[in-house]
């Protein structure tokens, strides 16, 4: 391992979370590195399956200081998405090393100690910007389900030909399970899309209205952590998922997929839905989201579920550690490209009023 090099804050992730608290460091004139465990920025989007689209309008999904290009209403494809990430970065050109992952976050009496590739660094401060997509999600009975059904989490997915063809059950009514559903339908197969009924945001007709601010103001000043509202929403949505925005649930049905109840179990390798039912189908989609992944911070500050506990991204439990791009971390907004600035601002108001301003580091993806 190298000599420890030390910096006064490092923040872990190179995606839309750690961007956009890169654009507000630089503002401050922080001198900070980046270092991104993918090959480039806006990676993660690209790597998404090939028909997807943000599930907001281009007017609402900009980094601050750069308007998303396009039409205000357009939905962006997920690689104009990633290209928009490239240019962001290159508008900031922030130092940046590549395919450097972090595997190790310890505190010490100093502050922080985080291990990436055989090298060492010491950070006064960490701001963790990994984001809410970390680990796939997929039910234990799954290991359970006949070696001949193919199954694949929405995370694999590319497109229909991923697919045997034949019979598909989508599992999780989310807005990925939901969109994959409608378009594995549209190439002609037979699709059941199973779970609950998560709700809807009509961003494609309310969210025009008056230039589509009540839609923005509703998702990230009413649907927040302020309000009592917010406040049964985010628990519902960490628990049950994001509500559909722009795809109207009666969309799914016209597309001919067939809405069926949670599935329970899988009784003789056949997927068993909650009120007995057997589908035998040739291949599986676990849309069932992600869980967070946070082992390799070696600290106690994470719930039940596995999320840390916070207070608007910050740390009280573990002063000096923050984190940005959390479900649901002060709003609705929190995860998306049109939210996650305002969050970010925050943090960095926080951390730019704290000591040590040295230097930062920023690592990782979101």
């Amino acid at each position: 391992m190298n000599v420890p090099k030390r910096f006064s804050t490092v923040i872990v992730g190179g995606g839309q979370a750690g961007l956009a608290a890169a654009h507000f460091l630089s503002q401050a004139q922080d001198d900070y590195l980046i270092l991104e465990a993918g090959p480039g920025f806006g990676q993660t989007w690209r790597s998404r399956w090939d028909s997807l689209r943000l599930f907001t309008p281009a007017k609402f999904s900009s980094l601050p200081g750069m308007p998303f290009p396009g039409a205000d209403f357009s939905f962006p494809t997920k690689d104009e998405a990633g290209a928009y990430l490239e240019a962001y970065a290159q508008r900031i050109n922030p130092p940046v090393r590549f395919r450097t992952k972090v595997e190790s976050l310890k505190s010490d009496d100093e502050g922080f100690v985080l291990e990436a590739d055989g090298d060492r660094y010491l950070g006064s401060r960490v701001i963790v910007a990994t984001g809410a997509y970390q680990t796939p999600s997929i039910p234990a009975f799954a290991a359970q389900l006949d070696p001949k059904i193919a199954q694949l989490h929405s995370s694999s997915y590319k497109r229909p030909d991923s697919l045997p063809q034949g019979s598909i059950l989508v599992v999780g009514a989310g807005n990925s399970g939901a969109e994959i559903a409608v378009e594995l339908a549209e190439d002609g197969r037979e699709v059941w899309l199973a779970g609950r009924d998560v709700g809807r945001i009509p961003a494609d007709r309310v969210g025009k209205l008056l230039g589509g601010r009540p839609y923005w103001f509703f998702i990230s000043r009413i649907l927040n952590i302020h309000t009592p509202i917010g406040r049964r929403v985010r628990k519902a949505i960490l628990v049950r998922g994001t509500p559909l925005i722009g795809l109207r649930p009666s969309a799914v049905v016209e597309a001919g997929v067939r809405r069926v109840p949670r599935v329970g179990s899988v009784n003789q390798g056949i997927p068993t839905l909650a009120d007995g039912r057997r589908l035998e189908v040739a291949g599986v989609v676990w849309a069932t989201g992600f869980r967070p992944d946070y082992r390799w911070i070696h600290m106690p500050i994470f719930d039940d579920q596995g999320y840390p506990r916070h207070d608007r991204g910050m740390g009280p439990e573990m002063p000096g550690l923050y984190f940005l791009g959390l479900p649901f971390q002060t709003s609705l907004s929190s995860t998306l490209l049109g939210g996650v600035g305002a969050d970010a601002g925050v943090l960095a108001r926080h951390l730019t009023r704290q000591p040590g301003r040295e230097r930062t580091v920023a690592l990782g993806s979101v």
